[in-house]
């Protein structure tokens, strides 16, 4: 087993590491998200903690970690009795790879034993594994959807079940969610997001010492794995016993009435959903005192743990970046104070917090700063819930415009792929899934997972009387076993190709443009999509966003789309031609659909008509699934985007007819074209 990196050895990223240690003062807090750019040691820090967190006494031999002191009367291993003795073992840190099926996170059930011989065989899962310890999923962005079913159902519960055609095993399986995410490959769903108790950003260092410093440490660290943890085994001692000082401190911190309407205001005022947020910043701002030494919960308590559970909560556009407006948070604050939150004038506690309440160790005899952690409260990111910079204009370039605005979004119709695919599971095309509804039986492949059961028996029953049936029980063998065949929805490759060149360049028609590709957009964030983006304009085709699952960087690209120039539509078809082409290449299971957004001219690079015909009929004989959106306007129409969507087999809609109170019926017209 290889030797974690010592979490006081991490530099820097001090709300990262309180909002950790939060949670192993009081695991009830919820777990925490932490969402950040590759490379920051996020994963790093979540592992550091497992060597922190106090022992958990279990029942010996039971694989579910029953507790001795209240058995599950349901385990699968027990029941427990009184006389079932006890041991201590370290809390357990299980990771959930993102791949991973549904039978590795819930446990498998073997069926062919469940019906043959009426006995029920569990293999636990990670779920099992993880109850009473740390459940760390990095990449939780990535998440298949029905695994984040499974993980907001047990998270809900507190108990994982286990279910085959009416044979089911329950457990219980109660444990801290921690997950790590880059923004950039995609967001979660909110369902998921709202289950973490609180969220942090995390980001590289800017100060030249401090990334030296990381840099030495981990050098340090490679070459010595074992060594470099013996050299800051008293600094992660002194820290565990912290730990378990603020962890027996936790029962006596008093949340006075003032304390609870500054929460109850403040969840109120950003406006979050239900009363998750109320209860996690209660159990935040207590654990925040006993982790300072305090019995009393102050101001500086409950903002501080307004700031790590509620930037995720509060109502956003899913384009909006995460986090608050503290003027705001201080207002409501103030207006709300109660006179029983601040005792000591001077907000310190009896191990002397300081004035700021903000979650940092203890002081010491001498007066200096805990050598154990360098936990300091989370620094206010000046950044935080502020807008984006407008876009500049564009510098140099023939006939260039800046960008302008996009129009307000709608709630865009579904667009969807023919046919029957195989991808991603998702929201957009039909396709053969692990879930959805039962559209026929096969033989299994592999391990029998879904059972079905009407199959079975029909396979089953004529060989009763050869097979020498006496009683009321069917005789199976495993030739007889049927899986059920199930169709549901997959994500796909929503691959844009947008005309930014003069004729597209009137304020008013890109303004539009921008709007109807910022609602497909929406549209592919809420459909589980992957999206790219090319631009053509001028003399070539740019691949402004190669495609990824972060919608959120597909709308800042379109914001700053810079307009003007000539319309190299066969540039842009041939581009993404070459895009296709690798993305098969990587995924091939994921189907795309091509949105064309133009008014169908094309006037740049030699004989530009009869060249983009060339390349809509090369992306047409590869079976690719197109929509071209009609972006011309006027008295007078050419009728060149009707021209394009013939040439692609695909069909050609207006901008009107993307919105989805339209009486135009899009996917049945992209059927029949196909």
């Amino acid at each position: 087993m290889s030797t974690p990196y010592p979490f006081t050895a991490i530099v820097g990223m001090a709300d990262l590491r309180l909002a950790l240690l939060l949670n192993a003062v009081s695991p009830a807090v919820g777990g925490v998200l932490v969402r950040g750019e590759k490379g920051t040691a996020k994963s790093t820090a979540v592992r550091a903690l497992s060597a922190l967190l106090p022992p958990v006494e279990v029942v010996p031999g039971c694989r579910f970690g029953c507790d001795p002191a209240a058995a599950d009367p349901a385990c699968p291993d027990g029941p427990h009795g009184p006389d079932a003795g006890r041991e201590s073992r370290p809390a357990r840190m299980v990771e959930l790879p993102v791949g991973a099926s549904e039978d590795r996170l819930v446990g498998a059930l073997d069926i062919e034993r469940a019906l043959a011989e009426g006995v029920k065989a569990f293999e636990p899962g990670l779920l099992a594994d993880a109850h009473r310890g740390v459940l760390y999923v990095d990449e939780v962005n990535l998440l298949h959807d029905h695994l984040v079913d499974l993980l907001l159902d047990a998270a809900a519960m507190g108990a994982s079940y286990v279910e085959r055609e009416g044979v089911s095993v329950r457990h219980a399986a109660r444990f801290l969610l921690v997950g790590t995410m880059n923004p950039e490959e995609g967001e979660l769903r909110p369902q998921l997001l709202d289950r973490f108790g609180l969220t942090v950003e995390v980001a590289a260092s800017r100060e030249t010492e401090e990334r030296v410093q990381v840099v030495r440490r981990r050098l340090a660290y490679d070459a010595d794995p074992a060594g470099f943890a013996a050299a800051w085994r008293g600094e992660e001692r002194e820290l565990r016993e912290h730990i378990a000082a603020a962890r027996a401190l936790l029962p006596s911190v008093s949340l006075g009435d003032g304390a609870l309407r500054q929460i109850a205001a403040t969840c109120a005022a950003f406006e979050v959903d239900g009363m998750r947020a109320d209860i996690v910043m209660a159990r935040t701002a207590t654990a925040l005192a006993a982790w300072d030494g305090r019995t009393d919960v102050t101001d500086a308590d409950v903002r501080q743990a307004a700031l790590l559970a509620l930037p995720h909560r509060r109502r956003r556009n899913p384009f909006d970046a995460p986090g608050l407006d503290e003027d705001k948070l201080d207002e409501t604050l103030e207006r709300n104070r109660g006179e029983d939150d601040d005792p000591d004038p001077d907000g310190g506690g009896p191990d002397g917090g300081g004035p700021d309440g903000g979650g940092r160790p203890p002081q010491g005899d001498d007066g200096a700063p805990d050598p154990a952690p360098d936990i300091a409260p989370p620094r206010e990111p000046a950044d935080a819930g502020a807008q984006p910079e407008p876009a500049q204009a564009p510098q140099g370039g023939v006939g260039e415009r800046a960008a302008v605005p996009a129009a307000e979004p709608f709630k865009a119709r579904a667009l969807t792929v023919p046919g029957l695919g195989e991808g991603a599971a998702g929201r957009r095309s039909r396709a053969r899934t692990a879930h959805g509804r039962t559209t026929g039986a096969r033989r299994p492949q592999g391990a029998l997972s879904k059972l079905h059961l009407a199959a079975t028996v029909h396979a089953a029953a004529p060989h009763q009387r050869a097979r020498g049936r006496g009683g009321p029980g069917l005789v199976i063998r495993r030739d007889d076993l049927r899986e059920a065949v199930r169709e549901g929805r997959e994500g796909n490759l929503v691959l844009f190709v947008v005309d930014a060149s003069g004729s597209m360049a009137a304020r008013q028609r890109m303004s539009a443009v921008k709007g109807a590709v910022l609602s497909l957009l929406l549209d592919a964030y809420q459909r589980r999509d992957k999206v790219g983006l090319i631009t053509f304009r001028g003399a070539t085709a740019e691949l402004a966003l190669p495609p990824t699952s972060s919608v959120e960087a597909g709308a800042a690209r379109l914001d700053r789309l810079p307009t003007g120039g000539r319309t190299p539509l066969a540039a842009g078809l041939l581009k993404a031609h070459d895009v296709l082409r690798v993305e098969r290449l990587r995924d091939a299971s994921r189907r795309p659909l091509l949105v064309v957004v133009t008014d169908g001219r094309a006037t740049g690079g030699p004989e530009p008509v009869r060249t983009a015909g060339r390349a809509a009929r090369l992306l047409s004989a590869e079976g690719t699934a197109s929509v071209v959106v009609d972006c011309e306007s006027g008295p007078v129409r050419l009728g060149l985007a009707g021209e394009l969507a013939r040439e692609l087999h695909g069909t050609a809609v207006t901008l009107d007819e993307l919105r989805a109170d339209s009486v135009a019926a899009l996917v049945r017209d992209v059927r029949r074209a196909a």
